[in-house]
């Protein structure tokens, strides 16, 4: 068996899917989700257990399990069977046949960001990160907690790791691409971190692509220096922690979003496991989809202070554009998140989380501290404030009972706010996403079915099939065509050979025909569609037959029609045969 299917028929892709896709059993054989590639409120998302394919019918992404891993991980074909492979402890073959530059040159950076990282954690060790120690007990951190997320110190030379990449044999080109090593104008090599405590950041999948690096020094700026994007590192799509968080998010429901990696590492060593960062940067769409697939509920606890207010408020309107279930966590004491939990305890931290304001009525007090609430004028102002950011939230029901709370909490008319509402919701003419129906027969169906599954059945039926003309009339009669070609060339008959056969349209055909059969069919069930296709053959032919009689008749060649009329009746007896075994 040829690696690649030895591969995929060994890997559960409803485990792989499952890292990134909060999947539920929406059949015998079928697992559904909201899509990882576009952005859904209704689930158009489907995994199939049996042939070990994935399919949007909203967006029209779909494949098997490597391809899912290319295009989560954003990784080369090779790259995705590596990943695989490692996963899962399949063996790969010793050779590189699959391999292509792209895929060496992420492999290269993956190899010094882990390099890097030794490095670091050895320095944190050594006497030179002696200050990088202070600031870690400074902060309250405890052995075991500095080891589990990896930091480390990038000592003062600004050479180390140049010295290091070139003994390893990188070339310059890739140690650039790696954005952990910089080029002067003279054309020289230095360190990008010097003198910092380091955070090292991973992907989705655990792999290290990037280090963030806290400044130990006042005179150093910026305090925190991230690495640069490079082909492994889009700054939009990466969350600190998620690796180690998601579990934990789907387990609680939730997802507890800061700011920063000091507030991640210790929400998460006060037992919060469900903790990501937006690692300082602007939240975007990419990252709180890779948080609504494990969790719609999310609850923001940004510092307390100017800036952390007003990025919780943006971030609000995004979260509820994304369809999140949105609560903003207060902190009295003016601590950051991290603070609160080493001072007032994890209880009080659990308190404040589980105790967190919906999002309305945060933004409302915030709104209502600003405009004078006994003037017509001031209400108006709040209204206006407020409006825009109810009006983004997706679900219909949650929308008009929030702008129901809306009228309420401002003292305005609540029955003229749920018109407004309603009239807007009627222009955008809301419509949920439906998984489609097949538009194959039943006999259709089954055929297709068994022919994909069950060899037996397959050797059973595919001879009287391929002597049917009225195959060519059925929809599916390409991928009919397909299953022949596959089996008279000797390949293995299954969904994945015979999908790369075809074009998009049938591709989508045969995944409508796989995701919308539940249970096992029966050898009788499969034998009786046979039949009533067959017999259906029978009595075109038997109506050609009639006509042609017919036609002899009236031109007189009499010898003819009793001929013909002979070889109707036997077709006849062969119909009946056919209807009893087709239960007609």
């Amino acid at each position: 068996m040829d690696f690649v299917e030895q591969l995929k028929s060994s890997v559960d892709i409803v485990s792989v899917v499952g890292e990134y896709v909060k999947l539920r059993r929406s059949g015998a054989n079928r697992y559904m989700g909201l899509c990882p590639f576009h952005n859904e409120k209704t689930p158009s998302f489907t995994v199939h257990v049996v042939h070990q394919f994935y399919k949007c019918f909203s967006c029209g992404a779909g494949g098997d399990v490597v391809k899912f891993v290319q295009e989560k991980e954003g990784l080369s074909f090779y790259e995705a069977l590596k990943s695989l492979s490692e996963r899962y402890g399949i063996p790969m073959p010793k050779r590189s046949g699959y391999a292509d530059e792209d895929s060496k040159l992420r492999g290269a950076l993956l190899a010094m960001h882990e390099q890097a990282e030794e490095n670091f954690r050895a320095n944190l060790k050594a006497q030179a990160g002696e200050a990088a120690r202070s600031y870690i007990a400074k902060r309250g951190l405890a052995p075991e907690t500095v080891e589990h997320f990896g930091l480390g110190y990038s000592d003062r030379s600004g050479r180390t790791l140049v010295r290091l990449f070139e003994q390893r044999g990188f070339p310059v080109a890739q140690m650039e691409e790696s954005g952990l090593v910089g080029k002067r104008q003279d054309g020289s090599l230095y360190d990008r971190f010097r003198n910092r405590l380091m955070f090292p950041i991973h992907n989705e999948a655990g792999k290290m692509i990037a280090f963030g690096g806290r400044a130990l020094s006042t005179d150093d700026e910026p305090k925190y220096l991230n690495s640069p994007e490079t082909p492994i590192y889009k700054k939009s799509h990466v969350l600190y922690n998620l690796h180690r968080a998601k579990e934990s998010i789907r387990k609680e429901d939730r997802v507890i979003l800061v700011e920063g990696y000091m507030d991640a590492i210790g929400v998460s060593a006060a037992g919060f496991r469900n903790v990501v960062a937006s690692c300082g940067t602007a939240l975007s769409t990419d990252q709180v989809q890779a948080m609504k697939r494990h969790s719609h509920s999310i609850a923001v606890n940004f510092d307390p202070d100017t800036p952390g207010v007003n990025a919780a408020e943006r971030s609000v309107d995004l979260l509820l554009a994304e369809g999140m279930q949105v609560r903003i966590v207060e902190l009295d004491g003016g601590l950051d998140p991290d603070e609160y939990c080493k001072e007032r305890g994890a209880a009080a931290y659990q308190e404040r989380v589980d105790g967190a304001k919906g999002y309305f009525y945060w933004l409302a007090d915030r709104a209502r501290a600003k405009h004078d609430m006994r003037t017509a004028e001031g209400k108006v102002a709040v209204l206006n404030f407020l409006l825009p950011k109810v009006q983004r939230i997706t679900d219909q029901l949650e929308r008009m009972t929030i702008a129901g709370d809306v009228a309420g909490y401002i003292g305005v008319d609540r029955g003229m706010l749920l018109d407004h509402f309603r009239k807007a919701a009627s222009e955008r003419g809301e419509k949920a996403i439906e998984r489609p129906q097949s538009p194959l027969r039943h006999d259709e169906r089954w055929l297709l079915i068994a022919l994909l599954t069950d060899a037996a059945l397959r050797a059973e039926i595919i001879g009287p099939l391929r002597s049917l003309q009225t195959i060519e009339t059925l929809p599916s009669r390409r991928i009919f065509q397909a299953i022949f070609a596959v089996e008279e060339a000797g390949g293995r008959v299954g969904f994945d050979e015979v999908n790369g056969r075809l074009e998009e349209a049938d591709q989508n055909l045969l995944a409508q025909t796989v995701l919308n059969e539940d249970g096992e069919i029966s050898r009788e069930d499969v034998l009786a569609a046979l039949a009533r296709i067959q017999l259906s053959e029978q009595q075109n032919l038997q109506g050609q037959l009639k006509a042609r009689i017919g036609e002899a008749e009236r031109a007189g060649r009499f010898d003819e029609a009793v001929r013909l009329a002979l070889e109707l009746d036997g077709m006849e007896r062969a119909g009946r045969s056919l209807r009893r075994a087709g239960h007609a």
